[in-house]
């Protein structure tokens, strides 16, 4: 990897090379200051997401296909893999994360912001996506990556705190849904994966979409909710999950399934 980021590094070398210490894909991510443009690099082990079956390449396929589907997210510059090593350059995209710490102002505006892409992804005519998420392709990687140790046990949900893979496993296996409601999802759908105009709030990127695919809503409104409610992130709460479900739900006549919720924050274990 290191004769990789070398060549990189000439490749942009007008630019100022940052590390970006941020997210657990197992790359190598920096931010790339100067010259004409701001970019990002991120370069990983072509074997290192072996176990979830995702890939720099995968994502890099991802963003051109959500593109042109008129999602708003990272221009791909260049992409490629020599075997050992894959990477992926992408111009930055303008924005404030939805995780920041929001003025209480715009908190709900933040969380319907979210609503309203979630709800422009699910309604992208799934017939034409290419990339498959459904629990037939997920449930068996997770299954390889307890196999293969890769799964932080370290960093599970305060609920399953000092579970082993296996018992991980059997509940994903105890509790998987019977069917599954299949739209275009980000399958990582994290407030810090979205970027917001920090004056309208108005959504300006979408990033991280290795996972992205046609999978159940939940697995999207999971990690969303999740994330709106956490104790940790006091600036958002019960009024900003009630301003997104309100959002989302609007001409919808399916309800949200807290069963359903609680599954797909389960398999997010393994990722």
């Amino acid at each position: 990897m290191d004769s990789e980021l070398r060549v990189l590094r000439r490749r942009y070398s007008g630019h100022e090379w940052v590390a970006v210490n941020d997210g657990a894909s197992g790359a190598d991510v920096f931010r790339l200051r100067g010259g004409t443009r701001e970019l990002f690099v991120k370069v990983a082990a072509a074997d290192v997401s072996a176990a979830s079956g995702l890939s720099v390449p995968a994502e890099a396929e991802r963003l051109v296909w959500l593109a042109e589907e008129g999602i708003p997210v990272p221009r791909v510059v260049e992409s490629g893999g020599d075997g050992e090593v894959t990477w992926l350059v992408t111009e930055a995209v303008p924005g404030r994360p939805a995780a920041a710490r929001w003025p209480r102002q715009q908190r709900q505006d933040v969380a319907v912001a979210l609503a309203g892409l979630a709800r422009s992804l699910h309604g992208l005519d799934r017939e034409r996506c290419p990339f498959d998420r459904s629990l037939a392709v997920t449930v068996p990687q997770a299954a390889r990556a307890v196999a293969e140790g890769s799964v932080d046990l370290t960093d599970l949900d305060e609920e399953r705190a000092g579970w082993s893979g296996e018992r991980l496993l059997a509940e994903l296996e105890r509790t998987r849904p019977a069917t599954e409601d299949l739209v275009v999802c980000h399958g990582d759908l994290c407030p810090d994966n979205v970027l917001l105009d920090p004056r309208t709030c108005e959504v300006t990127g979408l990033i991280d979409v290795g996972r992205a695919g046609l999978a159940d809503r939940h697995c999207d409104l999971a990690l969303t909710l999740r994330e709106l409610a956490h104790e940790e992130d006091p600036w958002f709460g019960p009024e900003c999950v009630a301003a997104f479900l309100r959002e989302y739900g609007r001409g919808r006549e399916e309800a949200v399934s807290e069963d359903r919720l609680a599954f797909y924050r389960l398999l997010d274990e393994f990722f």
